[in-house]
């Protein structure tokens, strides 16, 4: 069982509008709140996976300012004022800017933890005991920590971490150097990451402590510590919101693997041997979902003739959906919405919902 490590600070990033996941998420209750899988939403899953190790007071999410109710609500234990609004998506650079100095303002130099609300992980304390190792490594070595994930296929909608060197073994949970980042790949590159044995899939969550992380964004992104900084003089004041919200406005719109990460030095991994979901469109769901001898993965009263490789959502799953005659089609009943798409066409699921909302 792991133990409460009171010198860490968790910051749990839930701001997107989940597009890909229309019409289950849409932009007044993005996906992160919807439990797509259970009774519990992807942000109550995400809380309850850090809940254990750090007190309450130390846990803040990083979300859009539209959903800070939204959090409040599914959240009661925090503390409003760890529910941070941002204005503006400005990506995740300035969010784990934002968190570095409240974390600084607030407790220091702690160990933070990034973690994000869209991700399934089990078994909860697997997970947990990878998380403070790398935060007893962190604290140690100053290293910057990423969790890569073992792929288990050559899958084209991650980011790749070339690994270095072994550094260290604790507990049998596995700590590299990380030689490089790799963007998401064409399949047979994905192929060859994967067969080659030297690459993890990128999780996008981190470990550090603020003072290493802060010294890395002051050489990289300056600009973004001097407007942010300015901002957290007020915080939580009641004249936060108007300061962040002038802030935001100036901020350049980077990640950080492309501002920070991919420059720095000493970037190490720990490597996650739960099991991990980025659950980020429809296609994550053939893995979550039940399937009959023809591949149809479902949730709901369905059923199928002459149909295969489908994926079959209904968000009443006492409601009935019939598939006739069809392969390699996703479809989604949520309320009085429905989609209807080929597979190969998910990734212009955001361009549709523009669409819609430019004739509306």
């Amino acid at each position: 069982m792991a133990q409460a490590n009171h010198n860490l600070v968790v910051m749990i990033m839930a701001g997107g509008a989940g597009t890909r996941f229309w019409p289950l998420s849409t932009e007044g209750l993005p996906k992160q709140f919807v439990p797509i899988i259970g009774k519990k939403s992807l942000l109550q899953k995400s809380y309850e996976r850090v809940c254990g190790i750090v007190p309450d007071e130390r846990i803040f999410f990083l979300t859009n300012e539209q959903y800070t109710p939204l959090v409040r609500k599914q959240i009661p234990g925090v503390p409003p004022e760890n529910i941070i609004g941002e204005p503006q998506r400005k990506d995740t650079a300035a969010a784990v800017c934002l968190g570095t100095l409240i974390s600084q303002k607030q407790f220091g130099n702690p160990i933070m933890a990034v973690l994000t609300a869209d991700h399934l992980i089990e078994p909860v304390e697997l997970f947990q005991d990878t998380l403070l190792s790398a935060v007893k490594a962190a604290h140690k070595t100053g290293a910057l920590y990423t969790f890569g994930i073992k792929p288990s296929y050559p899958a084209t909608g991650y980011g790749y971490l070339e690994l270095g060197n072994k550094v260290k073994s604790d507990d049998n949970i596995e700590h590299f150097s990380i030689s490089s980042f790799k963007e998401k790949p064409e399949k047979s590159i994905a192929r060859k990451y994967v067969d080659s044995g030297r690459y993890l899939w990128n999780s996008g969550m981190f470990v550090w402590t603020v003072e290493a992380i802060y010294s890395q964004m002051k050489q990289h992104i300056p600009a973004h510590l001097h407007l942010l900084r300015e901002a957290v003089k007020h915080y939580p004041s009641s004249s936060w919101e108007r300061s962040l919200r002038s802030c935001f406005a100036q901020l350049s719109q980077i990640s950080i693997d492309f501002a920070v990460m991919e420059k720095a030095r000493d970037v190490r991994a720990v490597v996650g041997t739960f099991s991990w979901k980025d659950v980020g469109g429809w296609l994550a769901m053939k893995d979550l979902l039940p399937s009959d001898t023809h591949n149809n993965h479902q949730r709901g009263r369905v059923h199928t003739l002459n149909a295969q490789d489908n994926i079959i959502y209904s968000k009443n799953e006492q409601e009935t959906i019939a598939l006739l005659g069809i392969k390699d089609i996703i479809v989604v009943r949520a309320g009085d919405k429905t989609l209807v798409a080929h597979k190969d066409y998910l990734e212009e699921i955001k361009q549709l919902v523009q669409n819609m909302r430019n004739k509306d």
